[in-house]
């Protein structure tokens, strides 16, 4: 049996994984040295560097916490130290891991920095623009509902209405829908977000008019007036910007994968499963019959 090879690039996790390093400093100044070791400078660059391997809320307290952080430094210089002293730096293991942090890293920046070569401004506009050529302002009614159980007793409530009775004064007494506390005010809603049959009735309704007739749904029995009518406003380019430069960051990251693999040898080695040694039992449930 082979094993099936999956790629399955986890490219929601991007902005974590392959998060760009703490910018290099451009000066002392602004990188000063925030304790010794040994006659060895730790810089506050450094503290910040391990603070990101923290969770959000407490990269969030990095003020009350940057005292600690700069001990657990220290800590980690020393026994970094110590370790070297020991012969570690030349340890196969350790040589190991290295080349394979190196790896990760050196991958992460190449990522990165691909995204930010190819995800600019320009790009972030003309994809906002698309979005709004091909989605124009669409229509919205704000509607009141009063819901009934009983057709004949939707038309009893019309025939008050037609009266000139208070149309969310009824749908608060008489509509067992949750609106009717609010007089049966569904706010503003586009085509397609209610029920068909409500959704059909309420757009073919002009404003401030009320069914003539009970409309009918999975519900029970709904009598509408439509209260204002609007073009939905579109979202903003600053509202939309991070949804856009994550959809072209994936883009980027997916198209530079398939360049990739399409100029590269590569070789998927699986081995076979291995035979149970004979006089091995199987697992629980195999081989026998019920």
């Amino acid at each position: 049996m082979r094993i099936k090879h999956l790629l399955v690039p986890a490219f929601c996790a991007l902005s974590v994984a392959f998060a760009p390093p703490v910018q290099a400093q451009d000066s002392a100044a602004e990188d000063p040295v925030v304790a010794r070791v040994g006659g060895e400078d730790i810089l506050q660059s450094e503290v910040l560097a391990l603070a990101q391997t923290l969770p959000p809320q407490q990269q969030a307290q990095i003020a009350l916490i940057f005292p600690q952080l700069v001990e657990q430094v220290i800590d980690l210089k020393l026994v970094g130290d110590a370790g070297r002293a020991a012969g570690l730096a030349e340890d196969e293991e350790v040589v190991q891991r290295v080349k394979e942090s190196e790896d990760r890293i050196i991958s992460q920046t190449y990522i990165v920095r691909e995204i930010e070569a190819q995800v600019t401004d320009e790009k972030l506009q003309a994809e906002y623009d698309k979005f709004v050529q091909e989605n124009p302002a669409s229509k919205e009614v704000r509607a009141r509902h009063i819901l009934v159980e009983e057709e004949e007793q939707a038309k009893a409530l019309i025939t008050e209405l037609d009266g000139g009775a208070d149309f969310a004064a009824l749908a608060g007494e008489h509509s067992t829908g949750p609106s009717g506390a609010q007089g049966g005010d569904l706010g503003y809603f586009g085509e397609g977000q209610m029920v068909p049959e409500f959704s059909e009735a309420a757009f073919a309704m002009e404003v401030g008019q009320h069914s003539a007739t009970p409309v009918q749904t999975q519900f029970g029995w709904h009598i509408i007036k439509v209260e204002d009518s609007r073009l939905a406003e579109q979202p903003s380019f600053e509202e939309m910007e991070e949804n856009l430069r994550s959809e072209l960051s994936r883009g980027v990251y997916l198209e530079m994968i398939a360049k990739l693999r399409e100029n590269a040898d590569i070789e998927i080695v699986t081995p076979e499963a291995a035979e149970p040694a004979e006089g091995d039992e199987a697992p629980a449930g195999e081989g026998t019959s019920q």
